[in-house]
């Protein structure tokens, strides 16, 4: 660990490409962070069980299950330059296409639209990652992933602000009301009118996204970016395979991203419901603002980030993510058993916990790889379905008792909407697993 201090996180010849694809990871948080409220967006606007409000959370992240494999391949035939390209170019697709799905007023079209877009941010994520950890010395790779992620989280927040000030607060349809209530006191072109207007102002941050990376689009195809650093000798595809296989690391690293991208994916999106449920007890002008909470997530997830980009460098990765897994543990314990402001408070500290996992399971599990890290950065990648197969069963333990968020206390006193975050405990439990047998190994080595 002592050498390490000395080695430079990202050399000078390679800066310029590290701040090139390192912009990347901010571009893609501003969609993951624009779209986590619009679970409870679409449940007011079309009046929704907390199941089919999921399905927004289905489509974003089942399209990297679909498509992270068939990026990696293409990655291995040509480049990542042409990977980024053609990222941009789905991510420009599926962002514009929010535009014909507003004015047909489709929730079908806006999925589909959802689906499209996480396409191209399957083919960045599967490229940005594992050229970030080629950018310069194998020892300091984990904490340069690190340093690009910190970068994600502020994408994140302006996805977040975007959310809160333009769409959440334009909204006919308000995020806490009680829509069953509201549309019932309403005329059905009322009802009708109110879904448009909502619709047409869901769909412009995301037509804006589309305008923006078609811009980048343009930049990345004229610009030179050197290969000889990032080309190593190819192995065939099944010698990938078989070493991808034969690690440890790797593949219980591809389960642990797994359960770590269905916590925070799980955590994020139903802080709102946890938030409303709160709001439930309280008087009108005591109202809380679910955004505000949110925020406060991802500032304390940005500040722990950068923490622990500083952190790696005087302790083992593994034994840091080891430490933080076992707090995100206990603050989701909170979340869980404590009802009332303590209980929010654990729940947002979760955030704090959450900080590490995704950069250093992915540089544990892709350490010491050659070629095959393209291949493997796939499986990495595709490991983010967890978002997309997580929180349907999250909604229907909310669900359990009706469509409400506390129709339903387990052993008498938990809201079922507390205790369905018994979810995202699982899995840090199983983060903490992967981190306590990455240093087994370690030590054996």
């Amino acid at each position: 660990m002592k050498n390490q201090l000395h080695i430079p996180v990202v050399s000078k010849e390679l800066l310029v490409p590290f701040i090139l694809v390192t912009a990347l990871f901010f571009l893609w948080g501003f969609p993951n962070d624009l779209t986590n409220p619009m679970v409870e967006v679409f449940k007011n606007v079309l009046n929704i069980s907390n199941v089919e409000a999921s399905y927004v959370q289905l489509a974003f992240y089942g399209g990297y299950g679909t498509m992270a494999i068939p990026a990696a391949l293409f990655i291995r035939r040509y480049s990542y330059k042409s990977s980024i390209i053609v990222g941009l170019f789905l991510l420009t697709c599926g962002s514009l296409l929010m535009y014909p799905s507003a004015k047909l007023v489709s929730y079908p079209m806006f999925l589909i639209s959802l689906y499209l877009l996480t396409f191209g941010l399957a083919f960045l994520e599967t490229t940005a990652n594992p050229m970030i950890l080629g950018l310069g010395a194998p020892e300091t790779a984990t904490q340069r992933l690190n340093l690009s992620q910190a970068f994600n989280p502020m994408g994140a927040l302006l996805g977040q602000v975007v959310a809160r000030l333009y769409v959440v607060e334009r909204l006919d349809t308000k995020i806490g009301a009680d829509s069953s209530t509201f549309s019932a006191s309403l005329a059905p072109e009322q009802k009708q009118q109110i879904i448009e207007h909502d619709f047409n102002i869901v769909s412009i941050p995301y037509i804006v996204l589309g305008v923006v990376s078609l811009s980048l689009m343009l930049v990345f195809i004229f610009l030179r970016i050197e290969r000889t650093r990032m080309a190593p000798e190819k192995l065939s595809l099944k010698e990938t395979f078989s070493k991808l296989f034969s690690n440890k690391n790797y593949y219980e690293g591809v389960l642990a991203q797994f359960f770590y991208i269905a916590c925070q994916i799980m955590v994020w999106t139903f802080i709102y419901q946890y938030v409303t449920n709160l709001n439930a007890g309280r008087a009108a002008d005591d109202q809380l603002n679910a955004m505000v909470y949110v925020a406060a997530s991802t500032l304390l997830f940005l500040a722990a980030r950068w923490i622990c980009t500083f952190l790696i460098r005087y302790i083992k990765p593994a034994k840091l993510m080891l430490i933080f897994a076992f707090i995100g543990a206990f603050f989701c314990s909170g979340a869980i058993l404590i009802n009332g402001m303590i209980g929010l408070y654990c729940l947002v500290g979760v955030s704090f916990a959450m900080s590490l996992m995704f950069p250093t399971i992915y540089g544990i599990a892709l350490s010491g790889m050659g070629d095959e890290a393209k291949l493997g950065s796939a499986g990495l990648i595709l490991a983010i379905v967890g978002g997309a197969l997580m929180p349907p069963l999250q909604g229907r333990i909310i669900d359990m008792g009706g469509t409400g968020l506390n129709d339903l206390k387990i052993f008498g006193y938990i809201p079922e909407v507390n205790f369905s975050f018994i979810l995202p405990l699982v899995c840090l439990l199983l983060v903490a697993w992967y981190s306590y047998r990455s240093i087994q190994r370690h030590q054996a080595g």
